[in-house]
């Protein structure tokens, strides 16, 4: 489980759309707290955490350290983003209990060159991320594959993947996680046909 921690500030007043664009402004960007009770309105640094959001995913537990406040720990939900901008104008954080189950996702991560690749085909990974439900301390950052021996037109289940013993994955566990495929070539039309087509007469127009 990776477990890391992000500084806010609760958000008692100026709501609403004006409200949050003067606290993006302000370098701060709103956001809400769920899981537990009513929902806690606070801010973050904006450049904090824009410099950290790859590192929060659903599966990375953050304690949040609320000024004034105790500590929630909780995971990134949703934000949303302005890709041209590459700036957050909102988040959702979700808050968890110790000792309660929680659903989330985790990536899946394909390690090695399978066999078939090398043979010329190409590894098409179809699931990349699985839902699972654990307890917060069994939860992992991240899933890994090894498909070394992965051949051509051979391919792996989900039930397949190295999973904890804590930690449930749901869904269907029979559909395929990764193949190697052949690559498709187009079959191109014999040189003569072409050639043929080339030199037939333009039919006459009535």
């Amino acid at each position: 489980m990776s477990e890391k921690r992000l500084v806010a500030e609760l958000r008692t007043s100026d709501f609403g759309t004006r409200g949050s664009r003067r606290l993006l402004r302000a370098g701060r960007i709103p956001a809400v707290v769920y899981g537990k009770g009513e929902p806690l309105h606070v801010t973050v640094d904006a450049r904090e955490f824009n410099y950290r959001k790859s590192g929060f995913g659903e599966s990375t537990l953050i304690v949040l350290e609320v000024r004034g406040e105790k500590e929630h720990e909780v995971f990134v939900k949703t934000y949303q983003e302005d890709l041209l901008r590459n700036c957050v104008h909102h988040i959702d954080f979700y808050e968890i209990t110790r000792g309660q189950a929680v659903r989330t996702h985790v990536r899946v991560e394909l390690t090695g060159t399978p066999i078939g690749v090398k043979a010329g085909g190409v590894l098409d990974q179809v699931i990349h991320e699985v839902e699972i439900e654990c307890l917060p301390k069994d939860l992992p950052e991240i899933f890994t594959m090894d498909v070394s021996g992965l051949d051509m037109n051979e391919s792996v289940k989900l039930a397949e993947l190295p999973c904890p013993e804590n930690v449930k994955i749901l869904g269907d566990l029979e559909v395929t996680l990764a193949t190697v495929k052949p690559v498709k070539v187009e079959v191109e039309a014999p040189a003569e046909e072409a050639a043929a087509d080339a030199a037939a007469p333009a039919p006459e127009s009535k």
